[in-house]
């Protein structure tokens, strides 16, 4: 399968789930401050933090449901439809703690929003393993070497001229 959304070559999926993953762990750490009984503010940066995450991931969602599209039904196939379910799952409990929080003051976490982040992160870490297994799958032209042996790109006998500048 080949991702129809590339840049330089690389999908760009994998690239835009990055930015959730990583947003929704910055705001759980930001809640957990704040539940811990760290200043006020800490709870707002942490839901709009959560925000931007949400942002992310209808992102990546969308890049996902592209490269979907053109997939036959394969073991493959299966593997992308779970990861994107995964994913949506994950930002579903974020999309869930940040609608209870958008009415709130001073959007501040609370010990069960917290909780629920939790468990969102522990699903992003099931997306996460789902992803590595797609660019296993995906990635065949850009395999990375296996072992030290591999990386001599240069064959015996062979030399190499270094380009002097002329004066």
């Amino acid at each position: 399968m080949e991702s129809r959304l590339r840049v330089q070559g690389q999908p760009v999926q994998p690239m835009l789930v990055t930015f959730p993953y990583g947003l929704f762990a910055c705001a759980t750490v930001f809640d957990l401050a704040d539940v811990a009984g760290g200043p006020a503010f800490l709870g707002e940066v942490g839901y709009w933090t959560a925000i931007a995450a949400l942002v992310a991931a209808a992102l990546a969602t969308v890049a996902g449901m592209v490269d979907l599209w053109d997939v036959r039904p394969s073991p493959t196939r299966r593997t992308m439809v779970t990861f994107n379910m995964v994913n949506a799952g994950m930002a579903g409990l974020f999309l869930l703690a940040c609608l209870i929080r958008a009415d709130a003051p001073q959007r501040g976490a609370t010990g069960v929003l917290l909780a629920t982040e939790l468990v969102g992160l522990a699903v992003g870490a099931v997306g996460v393993r789902l992803g590595a297994r797609l660019m296993r799958q995906f990635d065949t032209t850009h395999r990375e070497p296996s072992s030290f042996d591999a990386l001599d790109t240069v064959p015996a006998g062979a030399t190499v001229e270094i380009a002097r500048p002329t004066p």
